[in-house]
């Protein structure tokens, strides 16, 4: 049997071998298994970049040694966002406030600066009055959580030293914000 294939037999046959090809490329693959069950042992809290190791009370995080400025940063937190031109602290400020609380508790030795910052939108002055009502609602929150109102100081910094210089609202979103830097007592 002698097959010829003219034009438009050749088109077919490329377009349905091309189909088959975005099939067989779609195909759906199994969904990896998540490990849903607790870890052995008490844990300590873990923030984003984290990493652990198994060690004698459960995992451990690697690097950050308990008490310091590093663990503080990267096992609670030390910044949170604001919305525009507002300095009322937001829902997903919370738990980072709480732990910030819970963490400054735990180390009473620990004094700690907020640092009131704004976008680059508005006057040097406005930027400046905004960053202190937004430090001050942070130092707020804490003392109302356990924190001495001794420990704590504030500045603000208003649109002098931003995280983000890109310029996009994304960024300017970042600028927005009150940052907990230690400043004595941590190991």
């Amino acid at each position: 049997m002698v097959l010829s294939f003219n034009g438009k037999t050749a088109l077919r046959l490329s377009l349905v071998a091309a189909a088959t090809l975005s099939v067989a490329a779609c195909s759906s693959r199994p969904k990896p298994q998540l490990d849903t069950r607790p870890p052995a042992g008490p844990t300590q809290p873990q923030g984003p970049g984290t990493t652990t190791q198994p060690g004698p009370v459960g995992n451990q995080p690697i690097g950050a040694v308990p008490g310091s400025a590093e663990e503080f940063r990267v096992n609670v937190g030390d910044r949170v966002l604001f919305d525009f031109d507002q300095y009322s602290i937001r829902g997903d400020a919370e738990p980072i406030l709480q732990g910030q609380a819970a963490w400054l508790r735990r180390y009473p030795s620990v004094r700690v600066r907020i640092e009131g910052n704004t976008d680059e939108l508005g006057t040097r002055e406005y930027n400046l009055a905004l960053g202190a009502r937004r430090a001050n609602a942070v130092r707020d929150y804490l003392v109302s959580n356990g924190v001495t109102a001794d420990r704590i100081t504030t500045v603000s910094f208003g649109k002098e030293q931003p995280v983000d210089t890109s310029g996009t609202e994304e960024g300017q979103a970042r600028n927005r914000n009150a940052r907990t830097a230690i400043v004595s007592g941590a190991r």
